[in-house]
């Protein structure tokens, strides 16, 4: 049987914007407290060309609660209420259910309003006490029973009071019987299922949703296996998916009963929440009922559910923050990453060759054999490193607390609520000088080749962003004389700049000098290039002061570094080919759906997607874009505008003449996917009753 064709090469496929990741990445980081910025963080940031966090979806979408971090003091109140969430979570694992009891009186007595959940909590409680198997703790499991789970069965809900006489078998019955009417009570697993239906609770109740990265890599991942999976695909990630993402969620929250009908939802929201996190119809009216209503919160709460291996993700995180310059650290010295490097050779039947084709050049001369063998080469790397401007202060990796009682004693001590680890309660200021005394102590020595180059990569980074093209040029034609032999296009597009700031500040015989010695020879070479070149020089007659308004640096300086990292040999980060193939199948599978996805701009997706080429949106012509695309010095990396093509999600085909009415009653009544349910009202005119009969004839 023929494997499934995989999906278009990863160096193929549509840009993404790297800046926005930059930002969503560094807010995953700085709410689950990773790294410990540096003196001045903001300001650094600013001048450095560092993102700032995003800001929460609820705060551009009028119907969303605010549930992402806006502020410092948020951030930390969204951190405690998580950690506690975490701290009662792993109570209820280990059986402790009198901890996590403990915690809901301190911290959320609210929560215990719901009397599904506390008969829930004593439920269990009573199993724990008898599975103890003490006189004493016997003794406690009745008198629970009297006092606790016998009064809260009478008004939990109305099966609650069968259940309590059921439950009451676990005394009688041994938990080693595997045929016992009480097996499933006796059960561990009954303690991960209470656990998770505490967390979405108290995350709901709280307020403390996940960061916004971790909640869109849950909603990119989901839709790319489904588009996979329904389209008869292989994916190029499906490895590190598979270990990021797991199959089983939480158990979904049952809203309470109430005397008073739900109103009606919304059929729209009813069936975008459905298809947005595969669950039925039902079960998105009562996560509607349980969020009030609320279809943003509705939707973060379900996102929730679906688990993530958060120390696969963190060790994700860390290496793109290296290799994108947000935290200091080697890059070949990731702790754990060994499992992260993808294999050279992997099999193209499987169709996970797509791995690593990011390190061919569009001649397929990329190798580093030749640089390498330079005995000049680390002198070359160190002069540059003396020359250039220096290093911007990045941030320190912390990584997650590992001591979660010492983080949760202190969230629970009022007085000393802010003191989360011992690296918090000490002033930033004074952490960044401790770990620069230990950074210093380590000699230059230490580092080694491959280290040095990718800083000097960081570097020419750093002097792209702040303008300085001829010295960029300088420096790396004396560190690799044949870079731009293959990278003419790279080199194009830094002359550009160089042309354009000569032009803004009124030189303009330097600017002309300029274009005939580069911009003239490499159009010659390249007739892709005489389009942006004539449009280059039209500036020449617009106000300096307007020149340099199209020119992007930030997207100039990511394709200089994807280009600097393939010929130095520095692999690309995971979480970058993660993005990528998901932003690609997330435009397709709505294609599919002949609609806009309701959630993008809540999750900063359209973010990801808004790609500009790197000098002016005018000045590259489709042909020129393609070619980068294809080549070392592709133009995918970061930007502010869009693409045309590959924007946010497509709007409904003008071809397709069925009514949003009739879409939505097929999609009811038979629990079709819409780009299913569209297909069949094509078939019968575009009728949903005529579909509907033929359905159930």
């Amino acid at each position: 049987m023929d494997s499934p064709p995989p999906l278009p090469q990863l160096n193929s496929l549509p840009p993404v914007n790297w800046d926005a990741l930059d930002a969503l990445v560094l807010d995953f980081a700085r709410s689950d407290r990773l790294v410990v910025p540096p003196h001045a963080a903001t300001a650094d940031a600013a001048d450095a060309g560092c993102p700032s966090p995003p800001s929460s979806p609820s705060s551009s979408t009028t119907t969303a609660t605010s549930s992402a971090p806006s502020s410092s003091s948020s951030s930390s109140s969204t951190y405690r209420s998580r950690l506690l969430i975490l701290r009662a979570r792993r109570a209820l694992e280990a059986g402790d259910v009198d901890g996590a009891l403990a915690l809901l009186h301190a911290h959320a007595p609210a929560a215990l309003a719901d009397h599904r959940l506390l008969f829930h909590l004593h439920k269990q409680r009573f199993v724990e006490l008898v599975r103890r198997g003490t006189e004493a703790d016997k003794a406690a499991a009745l008198h629970c029973l009297r006092t606790a789970l016998a009064p809260c069965a009478l008004d939990a809900y109305p099966e609650a009071y069968e259940e309590f006489k059921h439950i009451m078998l676990v005394l009688i019955y041994d938990k080693d019987d595997q045929f016992s009417p009480v097996v499933n009570e006796w059960s561990i697993k009954r303690r991960f299922e209470l656990a998770g239906l505490l967390s979405s609770i108290l995350r709901a109740h709280l307020q403390a949703y996940d960061p916004i990265l971790s909640m869109t890599l849950r909603y990119l991942i989901s839709i790319h296996k489904i588009y996979c999976t329904r389209q008869g695909i292989s994916s190029p990630i499906s490895d590190l998916t598979e270990r990021l993402l797991f199959e089983d969620r939480d158990p979904p929250v049952v809203p309470q009963e109430c005397s008073l009908e739900a109103p009606p939802f919304d059929e729209v929201d009813v069936q975008a929440l459905a298809h947005a996190v595969e669950l039925t119809r039902q079960g998105a009216v009562d996560s509607l009922k349980f969020a009030k209503g609320d279809l943003y919160q509705a939707f973060q709460n379900e996102l929730c559910r679906m688990k993530l291996d958060l120390t696969l993700l963190d060790k994700l995180v860390h290496e793109y923050c290296i290799y994108r310059g947000i935290v200091e650290g080697s890059f070949h010295v990731l702790p754990g990453g060994g499992d992260l490097k993808c294999s050279q050779n992997n099999d193209v039947n499987n169709g996970t060759q797509l791995e690593c084709a990011m390190a061919d050049n569009q001649n397929g001369e990329c190798s580093t054999s030749e640089i390498t063998r330079d005995d000049s080469w680390s002198k070359r790397l160190r002069r540059v490193r003396s020359n250039t401007s220096g290093q911007r202060r990045r941030k320190r990796w912390r990584g997650r607390v590992d001591d979660l009682d010492y983080a949760c004693e202190a969230l629970l001590d009022a007085n000393k609520h802010d003191s989360l680890s011992p690296a918090l309660d000490m002033d930033e200021d004074t952490v960044v000088e401790q770990q620069d005394v230990e950074a210093n102590s380590n000699t230059s020595a230490t580092r080694n080749m491959e280290d040095q180059k990718y800083e000097v990569v960081l570097e020419m980074q750093d002097l792209t962003r702040k303008g300085m093209a001829s010295k960029v040029v300088e420096e790396i034609s004396s560190v690799d004389p044949d870079f731009f032999q293959q990278n003419p296009i790279l080199l194009f597009q830094l002359k550009q700049v160089e042309f354009l700031k000569l032009v803004a500040g009124g030189d303009h015989i330097a600017a002309l000098k300029v274009a005939s010695t580069h911009l003239g020879p490499l159009a010659a070479n390249n007739q892709a290039l005489l389009k942006p070149l004539k449009e280059t020089l039209v500036t020449l007659i617009k106000p300096n002061e307007d020149v340099l308004n199209g020119v992007s640096l930030p997207v100039l300086a990511s394709s200089l570094q994807v280009a600097m990292s393939r010929r130095l040999g520095i692999e690309e980060p995971q979480l970058m080919k993660i993005v990528r193939a998901a932003i690609h199948t997330h435009t397709e599978w709505f294609k599919l759906q002949m609609c806009k996805d309701r959630f993008e701009h809540f999750l900063k997706i359209d973010s990801l997607k808004e790609v500009d080429p790197p000098v002016g949106s005018c000045s590259m012509s489709k042909a020129l874009t393609d070619e980068c695309g294809n080549g070392s010095s592709q133009i995918t990396t970061c930007s502010s505008g869009k693409v045309p093509d590959e924007g946010s999600s497509p709007p409904v085909s003008s071809e397709v003449a069925c009514d949003e009415n009739a879409i939505l009653k097929v999609m009811e009544f038979i629990a079709l996917p819409r780009a299913d349910a569209i297909q069949l009202l094509m078939q019968y005119n575009g009728n949903a009753e005529t579909v509907i009969q033929q359905i159930f004839q």
